[in-house]
Order: C-alpha cells, then sequence, then structure tokens
C-alpha cells in the first residue's frame, strides 16, 4: 500500500467522521488544506461545472489529469470521484481504476449508476471486485450504491448492495442522498466497513452523525454551486442595483487566498 492510501485508509474512523469539502480545482483546495482541513477529494459535478458543463460530461482523461493536479497541489490525501469509472463494463473499471494509481490519489470511488439506470446487483457487484483487484490497496475504494439520488427508495436493496460490495473488497461504503438517521444507522448496523455520508439539507448535523458512527462526510459539489451562488448574486447586484456589497465577500476571499498560496 502506498503511504499516502495508508495515510487516507488510518483517517476513516468511526464517530470522528473525516470531513471532505470537495474543492473543485488547485485553487479552492489550497484553501481548504489551509483552513485545516486533511483531506481533498474531487467532485465530478464541480470539476464539470469549470468546464462549462453538466455532471456526467467529462472523460475519463479529463478527469484522471484533474485529479493529477489535485494531488500536485497539495499534501493532503487526495480522493477522486471517478462516477461510474466510465464504464460498464468489469475491464474497463479495472483500466481506470489501473490509471487512477498512477496519478498519486490515495483513494477513489466506483458507483453503481450508469448514467441512465443503476446496475443489476451482480454485475454492480463485479464491477467492485474489478475495482478493488486492479487498486490492489494502493488506492481507499469508495463503492457508492446510488439507489436514493435516483428515485429508488430501497433501503434495503440499498444496504444488501453495499453488503455485496463490502465483501467484494470495498474499503468505504456510500450511499448519497439517504438522510434520515434511523436510516443512517440501519447502515451502520449491517456493514462492516467505514461508511460515508453526504451533507444535504435534511441531513443530520457532523455532531449527530459522529455520534451514530458515521466515518467520513462529503459535501458532493454544494461547495462548488455555493460559490457559484455567489458569482450570480454579485453579478446580478451589479446588473440591477449598480452596488457592490459582493465586495465584503471579495476581501474574505482574497484574504484566504493570500494565507493559502503564501
Amino acid at each position: 500500500m502506498t503511504s499516502t492510501a495508508e495515510a487516507f485508509r488510518a483517517m476513516q474512523v468511526r464517530f470522528k467522521p473525516l470531513l471532505n469539502p470537495s474543492p473543485w480545482d488547485a485553487g479552492p483546495t489550497k484553501v481548504h488544506v489551509s483552513l485545516g482541513i486533511d483531506l481533498s477529494a474531487t467532485t465530478s459535478s464541480g470539476f464539470a461545472m469549470t468546464l462549462g458543463r453538466c455532471d456526467g460530461a467529462v472523460t475519463r482523461d479529463e478527469a484522471l489529469d484533474h485529479a493529477a493536479t489535485i494531488v500536485e497541489a497539495v499534501d493532503v490525501p487526495v480522493s477522486a470521484d471517478l462516477e461510474n469509472c466510465f464504464a460498464d463494463e468489469p475491464d474497463g473499471v479495472a483500466a481506470t481504476i489501473s490509471a487512477a494509481v498512477q496519478t498519486g490519489l490515495a483513494g477513489c470511488s466506483v458507483e453503481d449508476w450508469s448514467g441512465s439506470e443503476i446496475y443489476p446487483m451482480e454485475l454492480a457487484t463485479e464491477r467492485v471486485q474489478a475495482a478493488a483487484e486492479a487498486a490492489n490497496s494502493n488506492l481507499v475504494l469508495t463503492a457508492r450504491a446510488e439507489n436514493h439520488l435516483h428515485g429508488k427508495e430501497d433501503l434495503a436493496d440499498t444496504i444488501a448492495r453495499l453488503q455485496t460490495y463490502q465483501e467484494a473488497g470495498a474499503d468505504v461504503l456510500y450511499a448519497p442522498g439517504i438522510t434520515s438517521i434511523d436510516d443512517i444507522r440501519s447502515v451502520l448496523a449491517e456493514v462492516d466497513r467505514p461508511v460515508n455520508v453526504l451533507a444535504m439539507p435534511a441531513a443530520p448535523p457532523v455532531s449527530e452523525l459522529a455520534a451514530a458512527g458515521v466515518a467520513r462526510i462529503s459535501v458532493g459539489g454544494s461547495f462548488a454551486f455555493t460559490a457559484l451562488g455567489a458569482l450570480v448574486a454579485a453579478a446580478r447586484e451589479l446588473r440591477e442595483h449598480g452596488t457592490y456589497s459582493y465586495s465584503a465577500l471579495a476581501r474574505d476571499g482574497r484574504s484566504a487566498i493570500t494565507d493559502a498560496f503564501g
């Protein structure tokens, strides 16, 4: 196992969740680290936004090049959002993971969502197994069950999937979209790997997730979209009112950059 992957694995601790702010390029990554964040992770939707695209419209090479840029920018472990590993079949998943190992990443994820449907469980499990074998402990592999982001509110199926992904070799388990603390506790009770939770408006606060035993909390693309929301608000103020109250946020941003970039 690489030293960065080993460090990342050691950070996945129940009851002491690792906070993952998911910066969308090198600048925000450095800012987050300067604020005391111990992990960096890419966001597929946030990165796609920087290219003027919607989530799901980035290529494998673009995603891996972006991940390598983030790795080079900071000295903390970096995990990559690799969507469905840009392949339906296990061989293609393995090829993506093998390429990810070469970027210096500490971890990455594999989803069971094809872009149009949830993969059948047997195929989804084979994909996780192929990813785990290709990672060969050189990456911390997060297996994602995407049911609850795509209208399939079937907790039993989600738990069954996470259990099979665990047996297939996943290091961390993640079912984004689950927000009920009772459902989160049910997941934690039925698996033996660290569990990641997606921070959403309806989700419990960090303290409650920590008390339940969650090991990692991610924000997905929400920080990227928060930044974009500030840009939209500033542009509308300038155009519609001709005023500059956004300058207060600009001062905070400039100060953060000065601190982070040295």
